[in-house]
């Protein structure tokens, strides 16, 4: 098996100087790539700034020989994300992997959260997503090649009771990285979203008073954590990170979970359904009703990559219950 190797190769990592981001930078570095380590330098709930775990990161990398600049804007401004990206320019002259990483914690009641928990959240996670990815793709664009990663979470995908705000940024982050996946597509640029499972700083924001909620907190005690020992740690999530931004992978348009060792594809798919009978009058809730059965089963299922593709797979279902 060839080494996979990120020799010429300049790469952003935002939120890179604790937890996640500082083992991605550390390992890509240590295969060739030059960094941009990004850190605002804040806690795991956003507050405060700081220089020195950025710089601790660059000193860590160039100490191992390899090559890195520290940025500490926050991406949570569009001057702050074409700032970053300027960096690597100034540094490197070019950007060929974005790992949009930054973000922190800010939990509670979903009825109670405010407009400050709300928005500080939005801001780094999913407009700071924007912010540092645009300007990024414009040079992939013009040099024919990159490779991003956003980084997801399966509180959106799955659901985690008080991280409403969390899960919402997050849930965009997975519809922002489909269309850059389709419009870089015609590029040489991949995107794909990633859902790690690690214990870091932010698992230190979590409050405990989401227990309170009896479903979920029979979900916590009830599951099977057999295969997780001393596996829900941060370098577990790393070597899929690495795999996906690099040359070797073409893979693009797809949602990615790393938990205790387990790596897997996460789909998101739409059951054949039922088809209402052909013509312009719409059914009524009643026929929904008397079908719901048929609306929800999974025996057939298609995987659309774009809104278009599923006209087609409406047209297939049609086909096959006898409507067209």
């Amino acid at each position: 098996m060839t080494d996979i190797r990120f020799n010429g190769r300049v790469a952003i990592i935002t939120g890179a100087g604790n937890g996640l981001g500082k083992d991605y930078a550390l390992e890509l570095a240590r295969r060739g790539a030059k960094i941009v380590v990004n850190d605002l330098g804040g806690s795991g709930s956003g507050q405060g700034e700081s220089h020195n775990a950025a710089d601790l990161v660059v000193e860590e990398i160039r100490d191992a020989g390899g090559e890195a600049v520290a940025n500490y804007d926050s991406v949570s401004s569009r001057e702050g994300g074409g700032a970053i990206v300027q960096t690597a320019l100034d540094a490197f002259g070019k950007v060929d992997i974005c790992i949009n990483n930054a973000g922190f914690l800010r939990n509670g009641r979903f009825e109670d959260l405010t407009d400050q928990e709300i928005d500080a959240i939005i801001n780094v996670h999913l407009k700071g997503a924007f912010y540092v990815a645009q300007p990024a793709f414009k040079v992939m664009r013009s040099n024919g090649y990159g490779r991003f990663l956003f980084t997801g979470s399966a509180s959106a995908m799955f659901g985690h009771a008080w991280q409403a705000n969390y899960a919402a940024a997050k849930g965009g982050l997975m519809g922002l990285s489909h269309i850059v996946a389709i419009e870089g597509s015609a590029y040489g640029i991949t995107s794909n979203l990633m859902m790690p499972t690690a214990q870091s700083r932010l698992a230190a924001e979590m409050d405990a008073g989401f227990m309170e909620i009896p479903a979920f907190a029979q979900a916590v005690q009830s599951a099977d954590y057999a295969a997780s020992a001393d596996r829900v740690e941060v370098p577990f999530n790393t070597p899929l990170v690495v795999y996906l931004v690099s040359e070797q992978c073409t893979s693009t348009h797809g949602i990615y979970s790393a938990n205790s060792g387990r790596y897997a594809k996460v789909r998101i798919a739409a059951a054949d359904g039922w088809v209402a009978p052909m013509g312009a009058t719409p059914p009524s809730a009643e026929d929904i009703a008397a079908h719901f059965g048929q609306i929800c089963d999974p025996a057939i299922y298609h995987e659309p990559l774009t809104v278009y593709d599923e006209f087609t797979a409406v047209a297939e279902a049609a086909r096959r219950q006898s409507v067209i």
